[in-house]
């Protein structure tokens, strides 16, 4: 297919989608954002020679993370520092990654920062890297610090929770780029082959020209950690972060963004703007805070593509995590790596393997970075980030939203920069029956601009 023709020039011109901007095989260059190693930053710290991590957000992604960081061939890499809102988060983190990697894991109790301020310590070790894993909510602001820092970054995603957050993100990629510092963000299946061929074959024109697409993030929900005794309301709301939107977003910004990145990915850009419907059928009561459990979006490009997307939290449901595209002369199941002739016949299959994108998005990043060049991904984990906040705003109102005004007006959710203590009051307050469904929003009374 074309390349797909760009949103109008407004603010949003130098944001605009980077095609292929996946770490694909053999380490080509992430879409022109690959700056070269100086002689004295290649020396310093890459080849052979050892890079030192830290990690902020010591929780099962964070360590994951950490681990696969560890897991890297081509040199050793050791996590020297660690930091966690919560101590026994960091303990419980640490004790494994120390009893799967003994050799790799040197985090004495003077690099173990624990509170709302620990991320600071991280970022003043002698690291050379830091894993960005926290509540999504604060990752604008630990984003910026590391940056500031001039520290390599592995930025889980969503990069933020609103259209703030995502400005303040990008601001701060901008820096990174002139500093070049290397920037990778969690959205693995760019790092997967199966993916990275499939998509590949669509763009070259396998199924015609692209005229929809469709993904989907449908299961019956996560973990739930309902409220203790003794715990402040914030240190409820942060053990119970997925059901929040200043630490979360939404369900559709914090799982459903693969699927919706994949779509992104395939078009060559992002929506111009999305409309949508949903609502809390299943999920309902205090410990499910404030979110919604379903969301069905129509997003629309701007060469007239339609992206269809549904995500859903909702048990004894049809569950499908999954991305198609339809085409002029054909179909993909592009999370299958199949291809389809108009027909219904089978023109391709990659066949097993090409998946282990968790691991697979360390080891590109590594060997990136050990053969001298310095991958950024920033803006298009910033620009799908985006993608989702802009569904979730369309369907919390009911209306069309647009995304360049959704860029420049959306509601402030996250308040990362005030929290000190789990004394401080978090955005969001429980009604008086210790509920939220105050702060639920009503589809047709709820405005998703400020």
């Amino acid at each position: 297919m074309s390349d797909a023709p760009k949103p109008a020039e407004k603010k949003t011109t130098r944001r605009n989608f980077i095609r292929n901007s996946s770490l694909l095989a053999a380490g080509a260059a992430v879409a022109g954002n690959v700056a070269s190693l100086s002689v004295a930053q290649a020396a310093h710290a890459y080849g052979s020679d050892t890079i030192k991590i830290g990690l902020i957000g010591c929780g099962g992604r964070g360590t994951g993370a950490a681990g696969q960081a560890m897991n890297t061939q081509g040199g050793q890499v050791k996590l020297v520092a660690m930091a966690d809102a919560f101590e026994d988060r960091l303990q419980a983190s640490l004790r494994g990654l120390s009893s799967s990697k003994p050799q790799q894991v040197d985090v004495p109790k003077d690099r173990q920062f624990v509170g709302f301020d620990g991320y600071k310590g991280v970022l003043e070790s002698d690291i050379d890297m830091v894993l960005l894993a926290t509540p999504p909510g604060f990752r604008p602001q630990h984003f910026e610090a590391a940056v500031t820092a001039g520290k390599h970054i592995f930025a889980e995603k969503p990069v933020a929770v609103d259209a703030p957050g995502v400005n303040r993100f990008l601001k701060a990629n901008e820096e990174a780029l002139q500093k070049q510092l290397a920037v990778a963000i969690g959205l693995q299946r760019h790092h997967e082959k199966a993916y990275q061929e499939t998509i590949k074959r669509l763009q070259e024109g396998a199924i015609g020209d692209i005229v929809c697409t469709r993904v989907y993030w449908n299961g019956s929900g996560v973990w739930v950690n309902p409220k203790q005794p003794g715990q402040t309301e914030l240190e409820h709301q942060m053990r119970n972060w997925y059901y929040f939107n200043w630490l979360c977003g939404d369900h559709i910004v914090e799982q459903h963004i693969h699927n919706l990145d994949v779509s992104n990915w395939l078009v060559g850009a992002y929506p111009v703007e999305a409309n949508g419907m949903g609502g809390r059928e299943v999920r309902v009561g205090p410990q499910y805070g404030e979110i919604f459990d379903h969301h069905c979006v129509e997003f629309t490009y701007a060469n007239g593509v339609k992206m269809f997307s549904q995500c859903r939290h909702q048990p004894g449901t049809w569950s499908s995590v999954s991305e198609f595209a339809h085409g002029t002369n054909g179909h993909a199941d592009i999370s299958g790596a199949k291809i389809y002739k108009p027909g219904g016949e089978m023109a391709w299959s990659y066949g097993r393997g090409g998946g282990g994108g968790h691991q697979e998005e360390h080891h590109d990043l590594f060997r990136e970075l050990r053969e001298g060049r310095i991958p950024n991904e920033g803006e298009f984990g910033a620009m799908s980030t985006m993608t989702a906040i802009l569904g979730r705003m369309a369907t919390y109102s009911g209306n069309k939203v647009a995304m360049d005004e959704a860029l420049e007006k959306g509601k402030d959710l996250a308040d990362e920069d005030n929290l000190t203590s789990f004394k401080d009051n978090p955005p969001v307050q429980p009604d008086k029956d210790g509920g939220y469904e105050g702060s639920v929003p009503t589809p047709g009374k709820y405005s998703p601009l400020a």
